[in-house]
């Protein structure tokens, strides 16, 4: 599967939601062919495609995770919780309009592992997508 473009969210001014957005540098060097834009305008979100691909803070999980059935995603008390909860109900909105068709995201834990354990957890997933 061929991946054009990762969007990043995060916010560089809250401490649990910055680390994805300080993994780019280090993605952009270990994949050149994907794109990996800091994304913040969920408005925007419908300008990207049909298929999208997410890297964002995730609460309730302990390892980097795939998380492929938007419907997984709840506002409250859910199995994974997407830390920005107006993303997580932007998405299921888009998908029930058909704007959507798939969105693949990549949860990074919250205050649970080290960056270098995250970037190297990161790097399996996205290249488990690649294959």
């Amino acid at each position: 599967m061929s991946i054009g473009k990762i969007l990043v969210f995060g916010n560089p001014l809250v401490e649990k939601d910055k680390l994805p957005l300080e993994l780019i540098p280090y993605l952009t060097k270990k994949f050149p062919e994907i794109e990996f834009k800091e994304f913040d305008s969920i408005e925007e979100l419908q300008n990207e495609g049909s298929v999208i691909y997410i890297i964002d803070s995730v609460e309730n999980i302990e390892n980097v995770t795939i998380i492929y059935d938007i419907d997984q995603i709840e506002i409250s008390n859910s199995l994974y919780t997407i830390h920005d909860m107006d993303l997580g109900y932007m998405l299921k909105l888009m998908k029930k309009v058909e704007i959507i068709d798939k969105v693949i995201i990549f949860g990074i834990p919250i205050n649970t592992l080290s960056k270098i354990e995250i970037l190297n957890q990161l790097e399996e997933k996205i290249r488990s997508i690649l294959i």
